[in-house]
């Protein structure tokens, strides 16, 4: 059975990591919940499905961690982009730096076909006498279009107000947060992805600024 490829190079990252304590008690504070003051940390053990952070406490005591990885790292190269993330979540959290603006909107290439199959689907849903929906309706029934159509609208408006919750936490400017919920009502999923892709490069950028 293959070993674990982040458990086996484990004795440089635990070396790297305690050189920066201070993205260790970030960790620590955040995702381990240690409540305790803390004066510095090491990494004791990593793999590709936890971390294990050593405390020093202000009172002089230790407090070992474990951080779980959700989800697991997928490999040895995975562990710079993660730890960058979490490191600049974790900031976030306990207010050492700001959450990342996007003050520009992109649209993914990715969301076409969701714009198309909801095209599609509303065209049968308002239009089910035009000649081009009607061997469709034959097939399927009218019942079954209006249903899909019912649950493609209600499934894009919970995904439009999480939408909205991202651009009042990371976007600057009322025109670019409309075009990102509008955005999201019309094809959903994919639109949501792609800012939080955004949302991540820009965390890991800013990290990066100040190593």
């Amino acid at each position: 059975m293959a070993g674990d490829p982040v458990a086996e190079k484990s004795t440089f990252l635990r070396m790297y990591m305690s050189n920066h304590p201070d993205t260790l008690v970030a960790y620590a504070k955040y995702y381990g919940k240690v409540d305790a003051p803390i004066v510095s940390a090491e990494m004791t053990a990593i793999s590709t499905k936890t971390m294990t952070i050593l405390c020093t406490l202000k009172s002089g005591g230790k407090q070992p961690t474990t951080i779980t990885f959700t989800p697991p790292l997928a490999g040895y190269d995975a562990v710079k982009p993660r730890l960058l993330e979490m490191k600049a979540i974790a900031q976030e959290k306990l207010g050492m730096i700001k959450a990342p603006h996007i003050t520009s909107f992109e649209w993914p290439n990715q969301a076409y076909p969701s714009l198309l199959v909801v095209s599609t689907v509303a065209f049968f849903y308002f239009f089910p006498e035009a000649k081009l929906a009607q061997p469709v309706l034959r097939l399927v029934g009218y019942e079954s279009a209006k249903r899909g159509f019912q649950i493609t609208v209600f499934l894009h408006v919970l995904e439009s107000l999480y939408m909205l919750s991202l651009c009042r936490k990371h976007i600057t400017g009322f025109g670019v947060g409309a075009l990102y919920v509008g955005s999201t009502f019309l094809c959903g999923f994919p639109i949501v992805m792609d800012l939080r892709r955004r949302v991540q490069k820009a965390r890991i950028d800013s990290v990066m600024k100040v190593q």
